[in-house]
């Protein structure tokens, strides 16, 4: 009887590590709908839903004006994480059978990374997916160091149905926003306008010049005061 129960309990064992590692791939491979962990908060949310339905009241409008808060305006320079707490823990990290996902990063850390990314050039250089500049499009930094347009990352992420970096391959990474490929795309277009207005305004000044001063070379100078005789009535 001892050892049918063992025997039993080792089964036992195998089918829970074994169900544990499959939803361990599933959360990888981001295929959440076929996940055991998250039916129960499907069901959850669709009762959440048909009690929201319920409580649902019609409002009167009674052409009153009402005095609405205007929102604050938010800091275009802020960077921030995106994905600021970790990942819920999965069966087979519960169980020990995976390690943890690592902790949230702290500043100083983002601060390295950043760091890391710019003695690469990688805000300098076009986006590794799109191959265009990042120019004023919203820009994210992961924690690899690797940096893409938010919107590519995103379609990236859809397409292979993992959260891997295109690049270095770099499984269940951070994310942050930053914006120094705006920044030197406003200092890239400002040098610009510069360099045009001040190219406007030598030629101008050259044009008076030559109209006024009259040139060294004895033919263009014979010419310069030919115009001149003519011109004066």
């Amino acid at each position: 009887m001892l050892k049918h129960k063992g025997h039993s309990s080792k089964k036992n064992n195998l089918a829970i590590n074994a169900v544990a590692l499959q939803d361990h791939i599933l959360h990888d491979l981001q295929l959440r709908n076929l996940s055991v962990a998250d039916h129960s908060k499907i069901q959850v949310q669709k009762k959440e839903n048909k009690s929201l339905k319920r409580d649902a009241k019609a409002v009167i409008d009674t052409g009153l004006k009402k005095t609405t808060q205007c929102p604050k305006p938010e800091d275009s320079e802020k960077e921030y994480v995106l994905d600021p707490k970790p990942p819920p823990l999965t069966l087979a990290q519960k169980l020990g059978l995976i390690g943890p996902p690592p902790p949230p990063l702290s500043s100083e850390e983002w601060e390295k990374v950043k760091q890391r990314s710019l003695l690469q050039g990688d805000s300098v250089q076009p986006c590794p997916i799109c191959k265009e500049d990042f120019e004023l499009r919203p820009q994210v930094l992961l924690s690899c160091s690797h940096v893409f347009h938010r919107a590519c990352l995103r379609a990236f992420e859809n397409f292979t149905n993992k959260k891997t970096c295109p690049l270095c391959r770099k499984n269940q990474y951070q994310t942050r926003v930053i914006h120094d490929g705006a920044r030197l795309f406003r200092i890239k277009c400002a040098t610009r306008i510069q360099a045009c207005w001040r190219g406007y305004v030598v030629r101008k000044w050259y044009q008076n010049l030559r109209k006024t001063v009259p040139p060294t070379d004895a033919k263009l100078r014979k010419k310069f005061f030919e115009k001149k005789v003519g011109r004066d009535p």
